[in-house]
């Protein structure tokens, strides 16, 4: 399902969504399929900050980001922040991370088992 700027934001301060989007730079494939979140309860957990690496924004991007319908998120495999674009995002499911056992119940039995090669596959959007 196709979604917009707003209700992404939205919908991640309360869960963790796959998606997919158009690369704006080229790649191994122009689609990139993401799992992310802007849930601050969960990244800011102690398994946040030990499973998913998550530190704290030090700076504000240099650049309004909404400017060019971008969305800052955290992106769960790569452990960093991404900026999105929001001109082609598709919403393909979203997990409640409220309680978080919903999500690391998810994280536990899927992808903490994910190989590396899986993992890359997955943001290639390859099935």
């Amino acid at each position: 399902m196709r979604v917009g700027r707003a209700a992404l934001e939205a919908i991640l301060k309360g869960n963790v969504a796959e998606i997919t989007f158009l690369r704006r730079t080229p790649g191994p494939s122009d689609i990139r399929r993401m799992l992310c979140t802007l849930d601050m309860r969960l990244l800011n957990s102690n398994e946040g900050r030990v499973a998913l690496n998550f530190r704290p924004a030090q700076h504000p991007a240099p650049y309004n980001p909404k400017a060019y319908n971008l969305l800052v998120v955290w992106d769960i495999f790569m452990q960093d922040y991404r900026a999105i674009s929001m001109d082609n995002c598709q919403l393909v499911q979203a997990i409640k991370s409220t309680p978080p056992d919903d999500f690391w119940a998810f994280f536990n039995n899927t992808l903490s088992k994910m190989t590396p090669e899986q993992k890359i596959r997955f943001m290639q959007n390859i099935k």
